[in-house]
């Protein structure tokens, strides 16, 4: 009975199949990093959304209200190259903490909540984007109109200033229902993590003003992105 040889070429061949299925095996149990840290966001035990490198060298803590408008500049100025320069490249974990200073701010911090914590940054950015527009709204609102705003349950309160203000049509174009944006408006969880942070904020950081950041702890001492990007340089570089 003849045995079979394997010749050379077949032996290189059944080598480099079993090499490749041993590499494909080994990718296969690898976790993948993501393409964009900015797409890794979580809801953390006070409610604030987390977003980036769980392990970055840098948490960067910023406390916001909707109704500031220099949070705002801040959000057009500085949320593109914070995300692009820092989050994106796993070197920055970003933690976003409401500080409510009003019923509209309320309001609109209920609304960037709606849907799953991948469309907080959108919402949230959305919703500063526009503040000119429904805050000028605001601004000219009759005193009666106003008023009416401190009738009723909570929820009913905000589903008149979301109405009134043009915050909830703003949702609306976003793709969220009437159904979906009173929702929102109505989750008393979401009122008490706002809430909670608000009081973290005050009583326990001793935030006095927004935007207020946080630096691995520290206060930043600023508000403008180009004095925050040097500070974040000089926490990568470990000064």
């Amino acid at each position: 009975m003849s045995k079979f040889r394997a010749t050379p070429l077949a032996r290189r061949t059944a080598t480099a199949a079993l090499t490749a299925a041993a590499l494909t095996l080994f990718v296969a149990a690898t976790p993948a990093k993501p393409a964009r840290w900015s797409a890794t966001v979580s809801v953390n035990s006070i409610g604030a959304y987390v977003v980036g490198n769980p392990k970055a060298k840098i948490k960067l803590v910023e406390y916001f209200s909707y109704t500031c408008s220099h949070c705002a500049d801040f959000a057009k100025l500085g949320s593109a190259p914070l995300k692009a320069q820092y989050i994106d490249k796993g070197l920055v974990l970003f933690e976003y903490r409401n500080l409510v200073r009003d019923p509209v701010d309320l309001t609109a911090a209920l609304l960037a909540r709606c849907g799953p914590a991948s469309a907080f940054a959108g919402n949230h950015e959305a919703i500063f984007a526009a503040q000119p527009v429904w805050l000028n709204k605001v601004i000219k609102m009759s005193d009666a109109q106003r008023a009416s705003w401190s009738q009723g349950e909570p929820s009913e309160r905000a589903r008149k200033i979301a109405a009134d203000t043009g915050l909830a049509a703003l949702m609306q174009k976003r793709g969220y229902s009437a159904a979906q944006v009173n929702a929102c408006l109505d989750s008393e969880v979401a009122q008490a993590e706002v809430t909670g942070m608000t009081n973290i904020g005050l009583s326990g950081d001793h935030v006095r003003g927004t935007p207020t950041f946080f630096v691995n702890g520290r206060d930043a001492e600023t508000t403008a992105w180009p004095v925050l990007k040097t500070k974040l340089d000089a926490a990568l570089k470990g000064s």
